[in-house]
């Protein structure tokens, strides 16, 4: 089974982070202000021997990738932000590039939101945003991708690379814009690529049209969560976002947000994953995915969501039930994983002080308990 966790770039200084949230910001500016709300909450999280790591230092992604080789893992899945042109946190996945003896399998995700400061205000004004209707800035962006699709180490099926939209239903013209992208890869010597739709909100959007993707990522816990939303909210969160980019775009307005009652909302591990697991592919191309763990109270405080009860134990239990289910129903050999390094959102599987290594331990185990060793 290929376990393929989502990795995030958020760990190096950038001039744009500095101008928004203020000089030397990083996602461990938001560990380090982490607190306690409540008494069984596990925060603040800290790494093990305090490795708040700098990921423009090439040592610590050969040493990220060494410790999920040994453990299991197949490949990261990395967040990739292209802005018409503008990239950001672009550094670990390019330095990978340049690296070829760091041995590990990768493909990418394309975090194609807006990005707003919702973290920290109302005004949820959008800080840096797209124009998807450019029709020439697919082909730059395209060439941009093509180096990284053109590595030995890049995840290809069928000679085609795969390749992950977060929001693909905020692509209006999302038809012509893949079509295109399918007949570049053909010109440089693939077979097209496989697109993949991640954001929970995908699968909802009526929009939207799923035949144009190979795979979905049944993404948790947001997916499971999603379920138990009412009609009306789940319309809500998929037309706000693009109502919300609409009025900033053309007349400089952006929707407030409703600001929510300040208290933690709190949910049951156990009671989440127990939804996972009775999960059922809905069309043929979904994906399972796991989650490590979820806590969001880095960023957002009071307002922020956080699962009680994980431990590694668990996590390995259940991790091996879905490697099961993913092989027996879903008839995949692929479960992405929420996530490899979102320390913020309390998804990782990197060594901290309380587990120690446990969280990566437990992939190792949940793979040899299903008999399905890489």
């Amino acid at each position: 089974m290929k376990i393929i966790p989502l990795y995030l770039p958020q760990f190096h200084q950038i001039p744009e982070n500095d101008e928004w949230w203020g000089e030397g910001f990083t996602e461990w500016t938001n560990m380090k202000k982490a607190t306690k709300l409540f008494d069984s909450h596990y925060q603040p999280r800290i790494p093990l021997n305090n490795n708040y790591y700098d990921l423009s230092d090439v040592e610590v992604l050969r040493w990220q990738c060494k410790i999920a080789k040994e453990n299991g893992i197949y490949g990261f899945c990395f967040y990739h932000y292209w802005f018409n042109g503008h990239k950001l946190l672009e550094k670990p996945m390019e330095m990978l590039l340049d690296n070829p003896d760091i041995d590990i399998r990768y493909c990418v995700s394309w975090a194609n939101e807006n990005w707003n400061n919702g973290w920290v205000s109302a005004d949820n004004k959008i800080l840096i945003g797209h124009d998807f209707n450019d029709e020439k800035d697919w082909v730059d962006h395209f060439n941009y991708l093509l180096k990284f699709f053109k590595d030995p180490r890049y995840i290809v099926e069928d000679n085609k690379p795969l390749l992950t939209i977060y929001v693909p239903h905020h692509i209006r013209k999302l038809k012509a814009m893949l079509d295109l992208w399918n007949k570049l890869a053909i010109e440089n010597g693939f077979d097209g690529l496989k697109f993949i739709h991640q954001h929970v909100n995908s699968h909802l959007d009526a929009t939207m049209d799923k035949s144009l993707f190979d795979y979905g990522i049944q993404f948790q816990p947001q997916y499971v969560e999603m379920l138990g939303e009412s009609k009306s909210s789940q319309l809500m969160n998929i037309w706000i976002p693009k109502i919300t980019a609409v009025l900033q775009k053309h007349l400089g307005l952006h929707l407030k947000k409703v600001r929510k009652k300040e208290e933690v909302t709190i949910r049951s591990y156990d009671e989440e994953w127990q939804k996972i697991l009775s999960l059922k592919p809905n069309k043929k191309g979904d994906l399972p995915c796991a989650f490590v763990d979820w806590d969001n109270t880095p960023r957002k405080g009071n307002r922020g969501s956080c699962y009680v009860g994980a431990t590694p134990q668990k996590f390995g239990d259940y991790l091996s039930k879905l490697i099961v289910k993913a092989r027996d129903e879903y008839d995949t050999d692929k479960i992405f994983l929420f996530a490899w390094n979102e320390w913020a959102e309390g998804g990782y599987l990197e060594p901290d002080e309380k587990y120690g290594f446990g969280y990566l331990e437990a992939v190792k185990y949940a793979l040899e308990k299903s008999n399905e060793v890489n």
